[in-house]
């Protein structure tokens, strides 16, 4: 069978999941229901909501009778650990990138990545009938990046195919384009490499991704190296960070047909398969013939460079909401995150209810915390912080951003103020077009925190960046915290009208009259630095005096509601979100005012 496995990459918002969208409709494998779904790769529900794509999803499409393996990769820098072990399954990538905005950070990563495991690629310039589109430019940037990232000759021969994911077209030149993906299946066909053949040989399977089935339980998905793979056949499975060997064998065998999983009694060397029954398989382990153990090397993923802490929740409202409240629950699930998500360590603590969590970024386990309180989790976590490392003489090094920000011309000038507050080197300032720059910055990790909102704030939600990670660098010194302070619920109660009303004065409240709070509460947002503890439960006296005007209605000024990402940055190093699946609330870590108080001095003892 003639089979060609390729990847999509591309920075964030780029168009790679619309582009897979029209890729399925023209090759007739989308059943009549499906035509009309956008981005029907993100299945999962944050994907769909966030416009993102958080998991690599795998698909395939039949063209001339050519089997087409399609992998559709995350384009967020916070996911990058997918991407880096997805394209081990592949034999070249198709590198989107956007006729307007041109290569972007992610871009050189996610390209950089594919160059260094010599995969072979195509660049497709998207979004061409976009306003202000500049395919040409795109190009020649394009290939300055691949000369910059040391490129082969082989590889900078590579294809160009001009497409409009949305509205379905496709070719060889931006001014002669068809309504299909013809041009764009026929450059696969001919300038991706048909996989290295090896029928005869001993079987051996390198497993990329790990998926999960309630009927048959974790699902392997990789690809066959050589041999052919069996249904009931034995096999061991050896190699991956244990460099273990345990015996077992295929239960299940599946291959890709169209968006579903088709079970088959064998599959031949170079497809993408995916393999039930092995309920041990881990992600970067290698399936072999038992007569013929031979572990494939797994690639290298880059290191976390944030954390934070997971831990129970203790707070007067525990166990209301939750279906797994426990620490026993938390560990089970942490500790099951990191078999598929390999990029996202877990470290024991000194108590049994609390868990060292380090991933990519914020959004990178800002998702696993919405994804666990979906699930029915009830827990606490901590505000994120940055992973320093010491380097060989012993000096501090902290994670490096290369951050990208397209803003129009009228507010620059307070952009790089606030970056200039936060440690931020201006790299480059590119003249777009259209009243836009484009800024680049290096920036500590730990001057980004709470930076996003703080920019659409700025610009007047204008402004659009992304980041990634770029080196680990000398300590750039402190970086001013929060000038705010919090307003602090004083005791546990209902919030009354009359309470919240004298309160809002004091600054932002978080929220509305007639929920419930407790004593420690975070119900708002102190206008000056330092924390003040409010009463926001306190109800009018009934009297019998009556005055002019007294009874006319309160006015309230609506709360400002906090999205999770938004609660992480906001809360301090004393303060906790706690996160059940129905809410979200924030909190002082030490609820009594008194204790605070104790807790606070014998800080200022310790750092005279």
């Amino acid at each position: 069978m003639d089979i060609r496995n390729v990847a999509i990459i591309a920075h964030v918002d780029h168009g790679k999941t619309t582009l897979v969208d029209q890729m399925l409709r023209d090759a007739g494998v989308l059943r009549r229901g499906e035509q009309d779904v956008e981005r029907i790769m993100d299945s999962n529900d944050l994907e769909r909501e966030r416009g993102i794509t958080i998991l690599s999803k795998n698909t395939a499409v039949s063209y001339g009778g050519t089997r087409i393996n399609i992998v559709d990769t995350p384009g967020h820098a916070d996911f990058g650990g997918e991407v880096e072990r997805i394209l081990q399954m592949v034999d070249g990538v198709l590198l989107l990138v956007d006729a307007f905005e041109g290569c972007m950070p992610q871009t050189r990563f996610v390209l950089r990545k594919s160059l260094e495991l010599n995969k072979i690629p195509i660049l497709v310039v998207n979004k061409v009938d976009r306003p202000g589109a500049r395919p040409a430019e795109v190009v020649d940037q394009a290939l300055e990046l691949f000369i910059e990232l040391g490129a082969s000759a082989d590889q900078l021969d590579f294809p160009v195919v001009y497409a409009s994911a949305r509205d379905n077209m496709s070719g060889l030149s931006p001014d002669t384009m068809e309504n299909n993906m013809v041009a764009l299946f026929d450059t696969i066909v001919s300038a991706i490499p048909a996989p290295n053949f090896q029928p005869d040989e001993p079987l051996q399977i390198l497993f990329s991704s790990i998926d999960y089935d309630d009927y048959v339980g974790r699902i392997g998905v990789g690809r066959i190296e050589r041999g052919t793979a069996k249904k009931g056949m034995p096999v061991v499975i050896c190699g991956g960070e244990e460099n273990r060997k345990v015996e077992t064998k295929i239960t299940r065998l599946y291959r890709y047909e169209g968006l579903k999983r088709v079970e088959v009694d064998e599959a031949p060397c170079g497809d993408i398969i995916c393999v039930a029954g092995m309920e041990f398989l881990n992600v970067g382990e290698t399936v072999c013939d038992p007569n013929c153990i031979e572990p494939l090397p797994f690639v290298h993923i880059d290191e976390p460079t944030v954390s934070m802490m997971f831990m129970l929740n203790d707070s007067p409202f525990a166990g209301r909401e939750g279906k797994y409240v426990t620490g026993r629950n938390l560990r089970d699930r942490l500790f099951n995150e990191v078999k598929t998500n390999i990029s996202m360590r877990v470290e024991e603590t000194d108590t049994t209810d609390s868990f060292r969590v380090s991933g990519r970024g914020e959004l990178h386990l800002s998702i696993l915390i919405e994804t666990m309180r979906r699930q029915g989790y009830e827990f606490a976590v901590s505000r994120p912080k940055v992973i320093f490392h010491k380097d060989k003489d012993g000096n501090i090094t902290e994670p490096i951003e290369e951050l990208t920000i397209d803003v129009p011309v009228d507010y620059v000038g307070a952009v790089m103020e606030k970056l200039g507050q936060r440690k931020a080197e201006l790299q480059d300032m590119t003249n777009q077009g259209d009243n836009s720059v484009r800024l680049q910055f290096l920036v500590p990790a730990r001057g980004l925190m709470g930076y996003r909102s703080e920019l659409l704030t700025d610009t007047r939600g204008n402004g659009v960046m992304s980041h990634i990670f770029h080196d680990y660098e000398p300590y750039k010194g402190p970086i001013e915290e929060r000038k705010t302070g919090s307003l602090v619920a004083h005791e546990t109660g209902d919030t009354s009208s009359y309470g919240l009303f004298n309160t809002q004065d004091r600054g932002k409240l978080f929220i509305g009259s007639g929920i419930p709070v407790y004593e420690g509460q975070i119900v708002g947002e102190n206008a000056r630095a330092g924390d003040i503890v409010v009463n926001v439960c306190k109800k009018k006296h009934v009297t019998n005096m009556r005055a002019s005007g007294s009874d006319d209605a309160l006015r309230l000024t609506p709360p400002v509601v906090l999205s999770l990402e938004q609660c992480l940055e906001f809360i301090a190093d004393d303060e906790l979100v706690e996160v059940t699946p129905k809410s979200i609330r924030m909190r002082k870590r030490y609820l009594n005012k008194d204790t605070r108080m104790k807790n606070a001095k014998q800080i200022d003892t310790q750092n005279p």
